[in-house]
């Protein structure tokens, strides 16, 4: 069975960037896995010679990933700092980066009608130089997220529900390229 690792930049219990990702539908012989980051201590070169336990299992766990999602809020029109801690973690140490040549795409949302333009770029550049091939099209800018579900987390908007099932298709025959 194939696993896509699923990482959400926000950390809140009640992320709707989170309850959004749960109505992504995998398609058959495919596991989501979401990958915790909430975890992660602050990247710091140092403390390599005595790597933390949580590190080690992050690492893993992308490395056994065909393929991520990364679903991204907009903070400041940028990435979480938890989101870019991860991708720091992940890409040490130097020459084990567990990013190289991993396929990604990206999914940004805002509580906003901008819908996460910024993070979305600008994880888009850290993915260049972590030579994360990301998918390029469709892009996915989910702006007034609050508008899309329920509060059970149900999207009710179908025009919605039909953007993130050909965005999920797309992804995953981006992630077969590079996995066949």
């Amino acid at each position: 069975m194939k696993s896509i690792g699923i990482i959400v930049g926000s950390l809140r219990e009640g992320s709707l960037t989170k309850k959004i990702t749960k109505n992504l539908i995998s398609p058959p012989n495919t596991e989501y896995k979401f990958i915790d980051i909430s975890n992660l201590p602050l990247y710091n070169e140092d403390t390599e010679s005595n790597t933390p336990e949580t590190w080690t299992k992050f690492r893993n766990e992308v490395k056994d990933c065909e393929g991520i999602i990364f679903a991204t809020p907009e903070y400041n029109r940028s990435i979480p700092g938890a989101l870019k801690n991860a991708l720091d973690v992940g890409s040490r140490p130097y020459g084990e980066s567990v990013w190289e040549g991993k396929p990604a795409v990206i999914m940004s949302t805002s509580a906003g009608a901008v819908a996460g333009f910024g993070a979305n770029h600008h994880l888009r550049q850290c993915c260049v130089t972590l030579n994360i091939p990301v998918m390029a099209q469709p892009e996915a800018y989910l702006g007034n997220i609050s508008e899309l579900m329920n509060d059970e987390g149900k999207i009710i908007k179908e025009d919605t529900q039909k953007f993130l099932d050909t965005f999920i298709e797309a992804s995953h025959n981006w992630f077969k390229k590079f996995n066949s």
